[in-house]
Formats: C-alpha cells, structure tokens, sequence
C-alpha cells in the first residue's frame, strides 16, 4: 500500500491542538511539507518544532482567523506554494438548541466552515488539477449522517458543509482530485471536555456522570485519541486512496446507528 508522501505539500488549519494538530503530525511523518494555519501564533511556533523532518521535509505556518475569509484568502495566496492536500477543520460552534439559537451563530458557524473551506478550495484547486493530484479533507463531525442533541447550530452547519464537499467531489473527480469528510465521533480533545462540562452543569450531574453516559452509547466504550482520526485523514491524503471520492467517513469506535 503507497502511503508514502514526500514531495507532496499539505495545508492543514486548525493545526495547534486536537485533530489538526495530529493529522498535521501524522502527514509530516509520511513525508509531507506542512503548512499550519490557526489564529495563536505560540501555540503553532510549537506545533512547528514537533513535526517529523527525518525526510527533509520543510515546515512553515499562517497566522489566519476564521472568522475572516478576506485575511486567510490574502495570507495563503502570498505563499505561491502548489498544494497537493488541503484539510479543513476548524473549532465547532456553541451547543445549546437550534430553535433559541440566534441568526448572528448561524452567520459566524457558516463563515467559519463554509466560507473559509470554499476560500481555500479555490486557492488550491488550481494547482491541484496541473499535478492531477489533489486530496480536500473535511473534518466535520458525525452529525451530518445522526444530528448530535444540543448541537442545533452545528448540526445544521456541518450539513451543509457536507453537501458541499460532495458536490464539489462530483465536479473535481475528473482532475485526479477528490473530496472526502472525516466524521469524528467523541474524541478525547478541548471541544469534547467543553461539551461535557456544558452538559455536566445543565443536568446537575459530575464530569466523571457524564463521560461515562456518553462511553456507554459508544460499542467501542471509550472517546477516540485525536491520532486515531489522523490515521483516517492521512490514509484519504494517500495515493492509496485514489478512488474514494465523495464519501462520509465516521471515525467514531459504531456509535452513529445509521450506515
């Protein structure tokens, strides 16, 4: 199986923590020259000294915010550098139901997801059709395949983020690129113990209530490491991967019921 990377330029947002930070870790070990994007410019000074380079492999990174598709369109465009892999993945919105949630939430999730994905695919996707090589990975959430309860505005934002990706995969598949969605499930990351402290105050219940409730819905019976899901995205960046375009990956140890 040809896993191997090198010479292959990946970038990867949302890179200083969690899954970007290891799908970051876990590309650069097969080979690929990374590029980090995140808004905390220490935390990815950090995240720069960790990444193999046993392979001569050349590391760089973007201070960008999400909220502001203008600044990461400007800042990406001055690297001129002909990615091969783009991976999407940035922090989800604020829990609590979709009916109270207010239309300034729903703008700023959709800015963050869906316009800056739609920014950076286009700023790649040129250079990906002359190497007839590309790899768009989303990481977005099991909820586009089993709506998550009190994750309203998400819920609908990963949707639609999901329906792009696969559109896209329809009009992009001709030029040896595809366009793929990792699913995480509950993976043991800052977003996840948000989630659990959130819940643990509205149902007057300790964290340690909580996270074993949720464990007990999992057949796997436990969260997932962030590298478990750094293994799912490397393998779709692979040349091992060249004919899986379009699909939803649920890396979540079964606990989405639907197929």
């Amino acid at each position: 199986m040809n896993l191997n990377l090198t010479q292959k330029n990946a970038l990867v947002c949302g890179s200083t923590q969690g899954i970007g930070k290891a799908s970051a870790k876990q590309l650069a070990a097969l080979g690929t020259n990374i590029t980090l994007v995140a808004r905390n410019e220490d935390k990815l000074k950090q995240v720069l000294l960790e990444l193999d380079t046993s392979l001569s492999q050349k590391h760089n990174y973007v201070v960008a915010d999400f909220q502001n598709p203008k600044q990461l369109q400007e800042k990406i465009s001055e690297l001129q550098t002909p990615f091969h892999i783009l991976i999407n993945n940035t922090g989800g919105p604020a829990g609590g139901p979709v009916f109270t949630a207010n239309l300034e939430e729903f703008e700023k999730a959709f800015t963050q997801h869906l316009k800056c994905n739609h920014v950076l695919a286009q700023l790649v996707v040129p250079a990906m059709k002359k190497e007839q090589y590309g790899r768009i990975i989303n990481i977005i959430s099991t909820s586009v395949k089993q709506p998550l309860n009190g994750l309203g505005v998400s819920n609908t934002i990963r949707g639609a983020v999901a329906n792009w990706s696969k559109t896209l995969a329809n009009e992009l598949g001709q030029f040896g690129i595809t366009v793929n969605n990792v699913l995480p499930g509950a993976t043991a990351t800052e977003r996840l113990n948000e989630i659990l402290n959130n819940k643990a105050k509205k149902t007057n219940s300790s964290i340690e209530e909580v996270s074993n409730a949720m464990k007990n819905d999992i057949p796997a019976r436990r969260f997932a490491q962030p590298e478990e899901i750094a293994n799912a995205v490397a393998f779709l960046a692979s040349e091992a991967a060249s004919y899986i375009n379009g699909i939803n990956v649920p890396v979540d140890g079964g606990r989405t019921k639907s197929l």
